[in-house]
């Protein structure tokens, strides 16, 4: 059995280690490399990866808080300096923690662990995935969104406002980042600025959409995809 594996982490030294472990050990596929927490979240959610080696201190977005914003994410090996994360990385289940620096033996055992737990869920049916929400860090906190009270999103440079009906929130992301967490069945780009939830939509006439009382452009190269949806 192989493991897709991916490094998060933007020190190169500690890069180059994590490497040379992985290559070393037959089971395990180095699958890419990400120096930032954004980036590693839109592999995550396009490849198919078993396991993320993941360091916490990251500029941005933190490993853990990228845990946290993610609705699913494989397996985790947290790599840190730091000591002081490890129960915080438990509670959001990570396989493992591996305090920097650490030797090759311990980290075939983390890895070992993944192993053992993938083989098992082999023999065992998947559960339905049941989250309806994502978390959205927002003025230095996460804030629990759900999927269904979302009307539409707006990009404004490198951040979005989510607009949950009346409520508006503020996001340090771009409108590209949070597509890629949203589920592809309930929502729809219609211009390069915006994402609408099909469900909010009242009408769709000419090269607009009304969505939350409030007319919204859909650019030439959404229009056809926004009509598909509509038959």
């Amino acid at each position: 059995m192989m493991l897709n594996c991916i490094i998060v982490e933007d020190e190169p030294i500690a890069r180059d280690i994590l490497r040379t472990y992985i290559s070393q050990v037959p089971y395990l596929k180095l699958s890419g490399e990400c120096d930032d927490a954004f980036e590693a979240m839109q592999l995550i959610n396009k490849q198919v990866i078993d396991l993320v080696f993941l360091d916490v201190n990251m500029p941005r977005l933190s490993g853990l808080d990228m845990l946290r914003t993610l609705k699913k994410y494989p397996a985790i090996i947290v790599t840190s300096a730091y000591s002081e994360y490890a129960l915080e990385g438990f509670e959001l289940s990570v396989t493992d923690y591996l305090l920097k620096p650490f030797s090759f033996p311990r980290f075939v055992q983390a890895t070992e662990k993944v192993l053992g737990q993938n083989q098992l869920s082999e023999h065992i049916s998947p559960q339905p995935e049941k989250d309806d929400f994502l978390m959205v860090k927002s003025d230095k906190k996460l804030t629990k969104v759900f999927f269904g009270d979302i009307t539409y999103v707006e990009a404004y440079g490198n951040y979005i406002f989510i607009y949950c009906g009346p409520e508006r929130i503020m996001s340090k992301q771009t409108l590209i980042q949070f597509e890629e967490q949203l589920p592809g069945n309930k929502f729809v780009r219609i211009h390069k600025s915006y994402i609408v939830s099909m469900k909010a939509v009242k009408f769709f006439e000419g090269n607009e959409v009304a969505v939350n009382g409030k007319k919204l452009p859909v650019g030439k190269v959404y229009r056809n995809e926004m009509l598909k949806r509509f038959k």
